[in-house]
């Protein structure tokens, strides 16, 4: 998730603004320096043609990338903060965003009254009244023009004109702390109901009957995983036995391109070290100490394959170690079974007095995690190509160096980084193709579970990925450049029609913008 400082008012006092010139350098890093491209004169025109001349567009933001709201008290639990109760390290809203546990009932019906409540373009902290914002994902929404969103304050706003009926991109925000896989069954409702809203425009604006409505979809970091779950299996959970779902490749029936960015196909040795220490999104922001992350299922998806050495024996790193094994965490007293955590499992678990029963119901629940990760990951790791017409591309990041092993003190249960490989300092680039040559030469030619259609590296971070330039201007040109060619149309025949659109006006009404309830538009 990309994060950076900037000013929301023009006018600021003397102080505060050293206080943001500091944020922002902190932020935002060196300027760049390279020549960017112009993308509104590239653009435009592409941007402003009809939108059924390509596919709508869905936005998948990673972790923390979507605001969650309680229900209950209408708080902003995640994405808006009071600095001054940061600054007196109030730990509410940690304890906020935790998910409940309890012995013998299932991850997936343990529920809360949080709920998400939009993508965030930006995260707010309110200083003293005056606010201040961190990007989070407005430069890929301007880019893309989801859902009508313009920024004029953000330096590259109005770069790519859609035009005011402009209606095909959307914003799919989730609840980040869950499953993956309950997460697509949302996404597939999601697509469901926009797909009712597009073929309803389409009548309306073209005259268009029954449309095959295809979704592009542009997933960061976790999003990806949503949707490439979504992708293979559509709305089907993870088998409370264990077991794999079938793979039916449902969600390739709605969707027609995925682009990732920065995934961590392959996981990430940085979930390893969150899951035990605990995390800081950043410097502004609360930490979240190892017992809260350690309640979301999603968090342990993250995790990297154990066949892969991500976790080794620090006193024998040949020696691989399974990240999943519960016994593991409970021996090395990490996350959940950390003992110095009771203080946070008392929040958590008010109802429970016990000392023991706490950690009885927090190893029951991290038990429960580890093994739904690992189901999670054996459904995606089944080799298999996609169904013709669906394409996967991936946009990773390979200039900076990564987190890649984690090794541990099997005696202290002391965790601490010894290699690091190319990526974008969240995820390896090894992890976004997911490269399984694992012990072979590095010379061989690409071995993965996935079926990649193109793949392209970045030199930016991973919070850096979607505002980079060379991103926006690549994926504007797959995504409203290159869609997927319809069957030719004859050339001079009236009434020639495209074979995803039965019902669509013939060739010259198109052209001149005379479709039913068409007068005036564009």
């Amino acid at each position: 998730m990309q994060m950076d400082f900037r000013r929301s008012r023009p006018t600021r006092s003397l102080a505060l603004s050293w206080l943001l010139m500091g944020l922002l350098a902190a932020g935002s890093g060196c300027a760049h320096t390279q020549p960017r491209p112009n993308l509104g004169n590239i653009y435009d025109e592409a941007a402003q043609a009809p939108d059924y001349l390509r596919n709508p567009v869905v936005v998948i933001p990673g972790v923390l990338g979507s605001r969650l709201v309680d229900d209950e008290t209408g708080k902003i639990v995640w994405g808006k903060f009071d600095a001054f109760a940061l600054l007196r390290r109030a730990s509410a809203d940690t304890v906020a965003i935790a998910l409940p546990m309890s012995e013998g009932v299932s991850l997936r019906r343990l529920r809360d009254n949080v709920r998400s409540d939009g993508t965030l373009a930006y995260l707010e902290i309110d200083l003293a009244g005056v606010p201040l914002e961190i990007q989070a994902y407005d430069q890929i929404l301007t880019t893309l023009g989801v859902g009508g969103y313009r920024d004029p304050e953000h330096p590259q706003a109005g770069q790519v004109e859609y035009g005011d009926d402009h209606f095909t991109c959307f914003q799919f925000d989730y609840d980040w702390r869950r499953d993956v896989a309950e997460n697509a069954a949302r996404l597939h409702e999601f697509l469901t109901a926009r797909r009712h809203h597009i073929r309803e425009e389409y009548y309306r604006r073209y005259g268009i009957v029954n449309a095959d409505v295809k979704f592009d979809i542009v997933a960061h970091s976790m999003g990806g995983l949503v949707a490439r779950y979504y992708l293979r299996y559509g709305p089907q959970p993870l088998p409370d036995d264990g077991s794999l779902p079938q793979l039916d490749w449902a969600g390739a029936r709605n969707v027609a391109r995925v682009v990732l960015v920065g995934t961590p196909n392959a996981g990430s040795a940085l979930a390893i070290h969150d899951l035990v220490r605990g995390h800081r999104p950043a410097p502004m922001l609360p930490e979240y100490p190892s017992a809260v992350l350690g309640t979301m299922p999603a968090i342990y998806q993250l995790l990297p394959r154990p066949r892969h050495g991500a976790l080794v024996d620090a006193n024998d790193t040949g020696r691989k170690l399974d990240v999943y094994d519960p016994a593991l965490w409970r021996d090395m007293q990490w996350g959940l079974a950390d003992p110095k955590q009771d203080d946070v499992l008392q929040k958590l678990l008010p109802g429970v007095k016990d000392r023991a029963a706490r950690l009885r119901i927090a190893l029951d629940h991290q038990r429960k995690c580890l093994r739904k990760a690992r189901q999670l990951h054996r459904a995606l790791d089944v080799p298999a190509a996609p169904p013709p017409g669906v394409t996967l591309h991936l946009f990773a990041g390979d200039a900076i160096e990564t987190p890649a092993v984690e090794a541990v003190d099997l005696q202290s249960g002391e965790l601490h980084a010894v290699r690091s490989s190319p990526g974008d300092d969240s995820t390896t680039r090894t992890s976004a193709v997911m490269d399984e040559r694992t012990g072979r030469s590095r010379g061989a030619r690409l071995v993965s579970p996935i079926h990649w259609t193109s793949v392209m590296y970045l030199h930016t971070s991973h919070r850096g990925l979607t505002s980079d330039p060379i991103f926006a201007d690549n994926v504007l040109a797959l995504l409203l450049e290159s869609p997927p060619e319809p069957p030719a149309l004859a050339s001079g025949v009236e009434g020639q029609t495209w074979g995803r659109f039965p019902n669509l006006p013939p060739t010259s009404s198109r052209v001149h913008g005379d479709a039913p309830n068409n007068k005036g538009r564009r």
